[in-house]
């Protein structure tokens, strides 16, 4: 009786055959069981299109199905097929190290069986079993390591699980692959945010904590406003504060002339002070800055209109001091600070300035304090030939609380 093979080519010599070859065949056959089990075999994958047939040798090492491990080597230019043999029953590690985005498919030589694929991107190792069935061989993909094993490619569920060190990157995307929330470090951190649940008809919390006082800082971009669900959350940063001339009062020296200017009939009037080209001239208001001011320096912008059609300078000033309780009001103004503009040319036209280098507050300015203002028309200095008339001016402050609380 002749020799016979097995589906991996292991030769079963049969009694009274192969006479004084038992100890080459037998070296032969342990020689092919050492490659099946840990020998490593380089194979080509062919680009043409047709299949890479792997083939198993019978009694020889030379069939390239006969290796544990199973390298796909080459450049290829689109999707390509590796098959094995029929009735091929056993387990490879096949690695895809092809050149070229494109997609490598593992199956048997003929028939319908399961196939396994390497994306066109999965350039890594799979673990593989062929079950060996006539005729139509199935391919299947084992996992590495233990079941339901979180992997690099895979898809998984995390559930009831702990991390106890995680490193976040720069940012996490959504399910689309855009950025969803960008993350920056700071050196030294102590301060974070915590985020806690909350029972029913209790909202969760998003609170700042580490050291015993800590801010939350909640930035908008550009023009942009921090909003609730209905309407814009108010946030510390620039005010403004209107002062109409009709707030106003002249000062008992040098004053500038009050007035109402009609335009045309049952159009605005304007409630306005005269400033006159002569001399300078002077009123003065006072307010109580809210309690969110955070006493710095002030600007401002000055609304007037012009009595002429001259186009020379006007040059506005603005100087004030803050006065607190049991303080004596008898005190100088601080510095003056001046915004130039220019006539517009025409009469009764809207004029408004830029805004002003910042003034510095005379007195300690602090909360539940009195500020006065003393404004003019720098007229010896300027050079509009007219009577300008003050509008009103805005005042610019900067406060370091989202309320007066």
């Amino acid at each position: 009786m002749a020799s016979t093979f097995t589906d991996l080519g292991i030769e079963l010599m049969a009694t009274g055959e192969n006479a004084g070859q038992w100890g080459n065949k037998t070296n032969a056959n342990l020689n092919l069981i050492e490659q099946l089990t840990g020998g490593v075999n380089s194979q080509a994958v062919t680009d043409s299109g047709t299949p890479t047939a792997l083939t198993i040798a019978d009694g020889a090492l030379t069939g390239t199905a006969q290796h544990r491990i199973i390298e796909l080597t080459g450049s290829i230019s689109g999707a390509r097929v590796v098959t094995f043999p029929l009735l091929t029953e056993n387990f490879y590690i096949i690695k895809n190290g092809t050149s070229g985005a494109y997609t490598v498919q593992i199956k048997a030589v003929s028939g319908s069986g399961a196939t396994v694929t390497f994306s066109a991107t999965d350039k890594g190792y799979k673990l593989i079993y062929l079950d060996g069935v006539a005729t139509n061989t199935g391919v299947f993909e084992a996992a590495i390591g233990e079941a339901n094993e979180v992997t690099l490619t895979g898809t998984q569920t995390l559930t009831n699980k702990t991390l106890t060190a995680p490193k976040i990157g720069t940012s996490i995307l959504d399910t689309n692959g855009n950025e969803l929330l960008l993350l920056t470090a700071t050196g030294s951190a102590v301060n974070e945010l915590t985020l806690a649940n909350a029972s029913t008809g209790n909202g969760p919390i998003l609170s700042a904590t580490g050291e015993t006082n800590v801010d939350i800082n909640l930035n908008p971009k550009g023009t942009g406003v921090l909003k609730s669900a209905t309407a814009a959350v108010k946030i510390a940063g620039k005010e403004t504060m209107w002062i109409p001339a009709s707030a106003m009062y002249a000062t008992t020296t040098n004053p500038a002339e009050a007035a109402q200017v009609e335009t045309t009939a049952l159009r605005p009037d304007m409630k306005v002070f005269d400033f006159a080209a002569a001399a300078d001239d002077f009123v003065q208001f006072s307010v109580a800055f809210p309690k969110s001011w955070n006493e710095g320096t002030i600007t401002y912008q000055t609304f007037w209109t012009p009595s002429t059609t001259n186009t020379g300078n006007c040059i506005w000033g603005l100087q004030g001091v803050s006065v607190g309780d049991g303080d004596t009001i008898d005190v100088a103004f601080g510095t003056a600070i001046t915004v130039t503009d220019a006539g517009i040319g025409t009469v009764e036209d809207q004029q408004v300035t830029a805004e002003s280098s910042a003034v510095t507050i005379a007195g300690s300015p602090a909360v539940d304090q009195q500020t006065y203002f003393n404004f003019f028309r720098d007229a010896s200095a300027d050079s509009f030939t007219g009577v300008a008339r003050l509008l009103g001016i805005k005042i610019f402050f900067t406060t370091d609380a989202a309320n007066d609380a």
